[in-house]
């Protein structure tokens, strides 16, 4: 089988040859940690991890995808505001100012480059005129949203060996990006009717962006990014994700099926065992990262939910930090999810620096005997 085919099959319960290999990635903090602890300099972590497990190297040359823009046009400028002793306040690109460590620029605030605390101070709509003002910033039709050549990288794909998609910010995440999250949590309460609009005008604003893409490209997988949940409960609850969010998810979820899209997939960080049915209910089928500490148990899951969800992620970074029986007991404990189908086994979310190259190395090989690559 080819990487798409792999992909595919496992993430709808068919019978793949090998599962994905995908245990997740360091970021900037994680990477200068294991370069002082043996990765080499100029080597990436991918290529050095599969050639020290010994499994076969990833691509080496770049894989042609598709990209839809659909973030904020034009942007907010990025700039340091104030300087303090140990913090400075910045405007980050989507009109948020900030408190962050000193260490790091508004530039992390853009990209998910290592792990960094913020203390939102304001954030770009507090009121009706901001309201109007940014609808502006987001013209589905602006040339500059998809490429220009659609139907010529359409039959450059339409033979692809791998898998390919794009990934939007969910209607809560976008409305909490615009509000900020107390924001969001209030004016459900004091204006649903404004929510309301809100989450209306950003399901028809992507929905209009795939009916550009689509017809050229049918790719695999739409993810959508939806971080709506804490350690225990989710930020709101499922008769409320029902009422304001679901015509948005079912709305997405037709437009894939009419184009044969086979993965809708919902990336939501905390405890999401209440709001699985909200999303299976508007044709949501793969959920990840199933975040451990946050109580998601991937194999209650599989009791409850069957084979309306596949996962992606489920494992304990804590355990991995650990090593040795911790880890391989954790290992154990998804092998059975990982064997009955529909599951991509990786990190719970990005890789933290505590988890050392050694163990890394160590989860990979485990990792790699589990999902049939030695």
């Amino acid at each position: 089988m080819n990487d798409r085919e792999r992909y595919l099959e496992t993430l709808l319960f068919g019978k793949p040859d090998r599962i994905p290999f995908s245990p997740g990635g360091p970021r900037e903090s994680t990477l200068a940690a294991w370069r002082e602890q043996g990765l080499p300099e100029e080597t990436p972590w991918n290529v050095y991890v599969r050639a020290q497990i010994g499994i076969e190297p990833p691509p080496s040359a770049p894989r042609p995808g598709i990209w839809m823009r659909h973030t904020m046009i034009p942007e907010f400028e990025e700039k340091v505001i104030e300087e303090r002793e140990e913090t400075r306040i910045v405007q980050d690109w989507k009109g948020n100012i900030c408190e962050i460590s000193r260490r790091y620029d508004p530039g992390y605030l853009r990209y998910a480059k290592d792990f960094v605390t913020r203390r939102w101070l304001r954030c770009p709509v507090e009121n009706r005129d901001d309201w109007e003002a940014m609808k502006s910033r987001y013209d589905p039709d602006d040339p500059a949203r998809v490429p220009e050549n659609l139907p010529e990288l359409g039959r450059r794909l339409a033979k692809r060996d791998y898998p390919i998609g794009v990934s939007v910010h969910g209607p809560f995440w976008q409305l909490r990006e615009w509000l900020g999250f107390e924001g969001l949590c209030l004016l459900f309460h004091d204006d649903p009717a404004l929510v309301r609009e809100m989450v209306r005008f950003w399901t028809d604003y992507i929905s209009r962006l795939l009916e550009r893409v689509l017809p050229h490209i049918s790719f695999d997988y739409l993810q959508i990014s939806e971080d709506m949940a804490y350690k225990v409960k989710p930020m709101i609850g499922p008769e409320m994700a029902r009422e304001f969010l679901l015509p948005c998810y079912r709305q997405w979820g037709d437009i894939l099926r009419a184009y044969q899209v086979p993965i809708y997939d919902l990336d939501s960080d905390g405890y999401v065992g209440h709001l699985i049915p909200v999303w299976i209910e508007g044709g949501v089928n793969v959920c990840d990262p199933m975040e451990v500490a946050a109580g998601n148990d991937i194999q209650q899951y599989r009791r409850e939910f069957g084979k309306r969800m596949a996962f992606q992620g489920g494992v304990d970074k804590r355990a991995l930090a650990q090593g040795g029986e911790t880890m391989r007991a954790e290992l154990a404990r998804i092998e059975p999810v990982v064997r009955d189908g529909g599951y991509i086994p990786s990190c719970d979310h990005a890789v933290p620096p505590d988890i050392s190259l050694p163990n890394f190395l160590d989860y990979c090989d485990l990792l790699g005997r589990m999902t049939g690559w030695k």
